[in-house]
């Protein structure tokens, strides 16, 4: 099988190249950018008909000691190299250019134009990717090169002046100062298809129906006949991965546990089990822990802090729980983490990504001892949630939950900020279970990715009934994006908007002011906290 190879050097969006490689039609796999290209690793499997490298971008400046290298083979090895942002700089310092910082860093769509030169035969294939001369790409750096290598030729200038498309004279070297991934690069996925089959020469040979074959025989050869526990929170991740398991291993070794934390969405804990019982779910635990979980959020207020306080008594409630089953020390625990939750940990393929933000299933330091342990299953973790959406519809998981809208395993807790209370957790439910249920009627929840409403630790002035009225003040959020990685703000019709608003404050006495978040991502994340 044809595949790409991306070097991770730690960018928050290296995953998402290879997920857009795979999205042609090409598998793809992603490698630490520094991995040392010995003779064993260049004859394993990992190199297995690999026609072409990608250098990924990164946090890091090429000219300090924190900037990852690749091994020098890279340059020699023959196979064609796309060096995208970091990449690019990597390429171009690495063979005798200059990088150095922007006197202002360019980020977010900047406009790109190819120049006028005629490329050499090469790398024709590769310009004919770009479908318009002048268009917007999505940039995120703060250096630049301000001399290229020898052999090194300009093709493409940003708005800014500064080189933006670099190709080799002689070699297959292709650099961009954009990220092509990213779904605001116009074009970006032409662009990509020009490498993988222009000057790669791959063949379209990937699909879902392979990456779920090669899961579930590693799954197989991995759990053998040893029970498997999946902490669940009913969400389309932790379903998908319950739906992967049951079908791929004995559904009686298959333990689902669900914990009703008080963080929950309304009616949660009742639609969980119902959708659990339809994927033939033959052990399924519910575990009602709200007391617990409210008393050690009691007084925190750092969102770090909440995150791992969450996470760590999910973990210890766990084993309580496995204790009381009776499961043997061999089990293993199973989570539906996305790549997305380790990237934002900074715990992806290299060493190089930079914390976002704790999730409870990646950043406890009980769930990193597990993870040592080698007794951590998490089948998606390869996944963006909109191929996680593909994978629950191959595996015929019901539409209404391959549909729903991304949740997240804190749940409430990150989304009131400040101190969580059960006060403030019911307030929250009703209006949250309003905005999401208007949406639905008005048939605007499909255009959304991801919409919630979220508590500010603040109250605001208002008047009911000629009254006056000191009411929590409430924050909607609603997105669109591809794969969470970037995200823009839903453009409502204002029309909606107000008779959202109307009716959250009507309806729930307690909130006296609605807002609407209208931050993209970046700079913003998606959640609040």
């Amino acid at each position: 099988m044809d595949k790409i190879l991306v070097l991770d050097f730690g960018s928050q969006t290296t995953a998402l190249i290879g997920r857009r490689i795979r999205e042609l039609g090409v598998y793809s796999e992603v490698i630490p950018g520094d991995t040392p290209l010995t003779d064993e690793f260049l004859a394993s499997d990992t190199c297995k008909g690999v026609k072409g490298l990608i250098l990924s971008g990164s946090p890091e400046s090429v000219y300090t000691k924190e900037g990852s290298v690749p091994d020098p083979k890279v340059y020699s090895c023959g196979l064609p190299l796309l060096g995208i942002c970091y990449g690019l700089q990597r390429m171009t310092y690495d063979n005798g250019g200059k990088v150095e910082a922007l006197p202002k860093r360019e980020y977010g769509g900047v406009g790109v134009t190819l120049d006028d030169a005629d490329p050499p035969p090469h790398a024709l294939s590769f310009i004919n990717g770009f479908k318009k001369k002048s268009f917007t790409a999505w940039m995120s750096h703060g250096d630049t090169l301000t001399r290229l290598a020898p052999g090194f030729l300009q093709f493409g200038t940003s708005e800014t002046g500064f080189p933006a498309v670099v190709i080799h004279e002689s070699k297959s070297w292709f650099g961009l100062q954009f990220h092509p991934e990213v779904t605001h690069s116009e074009g970006g996925l032409d662009i990509l298809a020009a490498y993988t089959f222009g000057v790669c020469r791959c063949e379209k040979n990937w699909t879902m129906e392979h990456y779920v074959e090669e899961v579930r025989r590693s799954l197989a050869a991995r759990v053998e006949k040893n029970p498997v526990l999946l902490l669940i929170s009913g969400g389309v991740d932790s379903t998908v991965a319950g739906a992967l398991l049951l079908k791929t291993l004995d559904p009686d070794h298959v333990h689902l546990m669900y914990m009703d934390t008080g963080l929950m969405r309304k009616d949660e804990t009742k639609t969980v089990k119902v959708a659990l019982e339809k994927l033939g779910a033959r052990h399924l635990h519910i575990i009602h822990c709200e007391d617990e979980f409210l008393a050690k959020l009691k007084g925190l207020e750092d969102p770090e802090a909440k995150r791992k306080a969450i996470g760590d008594l999910f973990i210890t409630i766990q084993e309580r729980e496995v204790a009381r089953l009776g499961l043997p020390d061999s089990y293993f625990l199973a989570q539906g983490t996305l790549y997305t939750d380790l990237i934002e940990s900074g715990k992806g393929v290299g060493k190089k990504a930079h914390l976002i933000k704790s999730h409870h299933n990646v950043g406890s330091p009980l769930v990193d001892a597990k993870r040592k342990a080698g007794r951590i299953i998490e089948p998606l973790d390869k996944l963006y949630k909109d191929e996680v959406r593909a994978l629950g519809r191959l595996l015929v998981v019901d539409e209404e939950v391959v549909r729903r809208h991304p949740f997240p395993g804190p749940g409430l807790g990150v989304r009131i900020l400040g101190e969580v209370t059960k006060e403030k957790c019911d307030i929250l439910r009703e209006a949250d279970a309003i905005f999401i249920s208007e949406l639905k009627k008005r048939n605007l929840y499909d255009e959304i990715w991801q919409a919630f409403a979220v508590l500010l630790p603040i109250r605001s002035v208002g008047v009911a009934g000629d009254v006056r009225k000191y009411g929590w003040v409430l924050a909607l959020r609603a997105i669109t994006s591809a794969d969470g990685m970037t995200a823009d703000v839903y453009p409502f019709p204002t029309k909606d908007l107000l008779e959202i608003s109307t009716l959250i404050t009507n309806e729930v006495q307690d909130i006296g002011r609605v807002t609407y978040d209208i931050s993209s991502k970046p700079p913003a994340t998606i959640e609040w906290e």
